[in-house]
């Protein structure tokens, strides 16, 4: 097991190689294959184009989330501080960074509970490992790592890929599924599973369903590759695995259709950069998008105004979309025509 001082500065190398090294995909999150069809009559007032949607019964004003990215490191605490902030202007919801370290010790504990005091008004996703899910006999962990944040939902998020690769990684999820499922009987909270950057397949994501999960967040391929990072980190390995996962738009697309069968929430992440990412995210069936490394980057540049001024972009441009493609409001935007690029030739 990592030392606290292990744990802490594996954190800071994780930041550091995001915002300064190369750590893409050397292919597309696939959307680059879509365009849309677009409405020459459309009869949408502009301004009466409606962005906000709900999040487990709470309204939000963009089907946006900051995405689960840090914490339990010195760093953290002034990132977590500037993004709370810029999520409780935009009322969106924003996700914490692993809580693994919480499990262990309280020495970063205000990394954490900064979200508590700022990110009162808005949904706070508490966040822990598949690693350290399957391997749980009590759900009181997740209860006190929950409560330490204010949180509204609990992420789980399944990293195989990463932990394979990071020195002091825990390659073992056995009894995962069962985990999962005695962890939605027992919190009264609601359960998103998310992948970090690989991507879920619509199986997985049945069997992550019936056991009572109501969110998934594909988390695909396309935009960080938490192989490129962990191989950077390492600095040795097979460049084969910087490209392993499943490209986002497929995974939205074929994970949306379970919502036939189930109710749940569906979360694009993984390479949503551009508010064409965004719409089309939507367009194929999300929920809500999500980022983590380009936020960081902006907080990066220019802080917390930098965060909110990306997020209301990105948006002024999807609402422009929404007009061309004559739809008033997310719902409408769900379920707006895509032409696959080949169909146009």
């Amino acid at each position: 097991m990592e030392s606290n001082k292990d744990t802490a500065q594996r954190k800071k190398d994780h930041i550091d190689i995001c915002l300064n090294e190369d750590v893409g995909y050397n292919y597309s999150n696939g959307f680059d294959n879509y365009v849309f069809q677009h409405n020459p009559i459309t009869e949408v007032v502009f301004s009466d184009i409606s962005l906000s949607t709900k999040f487990f019964g709470t309204e939000i004003n963009y089907p946006f989330i900051i995405s689960c990215m840090t914490g339990g490191t010195g760093e953290a605490k002034s990132i977590n501080r500037s993004l709370a902030e810029a999520a409780a202007e935009l009322n969106i919801p924003i996700g914490v960074g692993s809580q693994r370290q919480m499990l262990e010790n309280t020495e970063y504990l205000e990394s954490f509970s900064i979200f508590k005091n700022i990110a009162a008004d808005i949904p706070v996703l508490s966040n822990i490992g598949a690693a350290q899910v399957s391997k749980m006999k009590s759900v009181d962990p997740l209860n006190r790592i929950m409560e330490a944040v204010d949180a509204d939902v609990l992420v789980i998020h399944c990293n195989p890929l990463q932990e394979m690769l990071q020195r002091g990684g825990e390659p073992d999820f056995n009894g995962l599924l069962n985990s999962i499922e005695a962890i939605t009987n027992k919190i009264d909270k609601p359960v998103i599973v998310k992948e970090v950057g690989s991507g879920i397949d619509k199986e997985s994501a049945k069997k992550i369903l019936d056991a009572g999960v109501k969110g998934i967040d594909v988390a695909g391929s396309g935009g960080t590759s938490w192989g490129a990072v962990e191989l950077i980190r390492n600095k040795h390995g097979d460049d084969y695995f910087r490209n392993w996962g499943m490209p986002t738009s497929y995974c939205v697309r074929r994970v949306n259709e379970l919502k036939s069968e189930y109710k749940f929430i569906l979360v694009a992440s993984g390479g949503i950069n551009t508010f064409d990412d965004v719409a089309k995210s939507i367009a194929l069936g999300a929920d809500l998008t999500g980022t983590a490394r380009t936020i960081l980057k902006e907080y990066h540049i220019g802080g917390t105004d930098a965060v909110i001024k990306f997020v209301t972009d990105l948006f002024n441009n999807v609402k422009k979309i929404m007009y061309l493609t004559g739809c008033a409001n997310v719902t409408d935007f769900q379920s707006v025509r895509l032409i696959k690029k080949e169909e146009m030739i």
